[in-house]
């Protein structure tokens, strides 16, 4: 008991004050830049076409998960990449983006988790002078799509008529070899019926026998 009230017990409050201390840093933080909002807007307006080949470059340099957040704006992100998100505010601090400073300042304070309210809001505006190419992947893939279901009726319908086709010659062999048949039967008939009339005995008629007999 002893040990717990002179050795664990001070260092659990001194991690609550440290807690509390955090928040209570955050909220002030926080109430500054809600209040420096509006200039800071003002400024971005002002700066924002000299700014965005540096935050392009910034932005390409930065890895896959910052990218990301810098979109989607989650919570969780920054907790997760806490380090890589820090990174990025100093390079926009460093390149005078406004309220950059501010929160790169804070994040030193308090961290990032707890400023994720003026983080958000430097990454919408960054988000804004991106190039619009950094959404055209997503339609790609539909184009190319539409283009192969297109070539592929157009594949099918080659084949029809290629089966049509061959299937035409086919009927008119068909129909014309009965009529074929029919004449050659017909040749080969006719020499045989004059063979067999040749081969008949020729009889004598019985006027001319009986003519001849008186005169014997």
């Amino acid at each position: 008991m002893d040990y717990w009230k002179s050795k664990v017990l001070p260092k659990i409050k001194v991690v609550f004050a440290k807690s509390g201390g955090k928040k209570a840093a955050a909220a002030e933080l926080l109430k500054s830049f809600d209040e420096s909002k509006e200039g800071i807007n003002g400024e971005f307006e002002e700066k924002k076409a000299d700014l965005q080949p540096k935050v392009v470059e910034i932005y390409e340099a930065a890895p896959a998960p910052v990218k990301v957040l810098i979109k989607e704006r989650k919570v969780s992100g920054i907790k997760k990449n806490s380090a890589a998100v820090t990174k990025f505010v100093e390079d926009l601090a460093n390149i005078e983006f406004p309220g950059a400073k501010q929160v790169n300042e804070g994040i030193a304070k308090v961290g990032p988790a707890l400023l994720s309210g003026p983080i958000f809001a430097t990454f919408e505006k960054v988000s804004t002078l991106l190039p619009a190419a950094e959404e055209a992947p997503k339609e790609a893939p539909a184009a190319a799509e539409k283009a192969a279901t297109k070539e592929a009726a157009g594949e099918e319908k080659k084949e029809e008529a290629g089966e049509k086709q061959e299937e035409a010659p086919a009927a008119a062999a068909g129909d014309s070899a009965p009529a074929a048949a029919e004449p050659a039967a017909e040749e080969s008939a006719a020499p045989a019926e004059a063979a067999a009339e040749a081969a008949a005995p020729v009889e004598p008629e019985p006027a001319k026998a009986e003519e001849e007999a008186p005169k014997a």
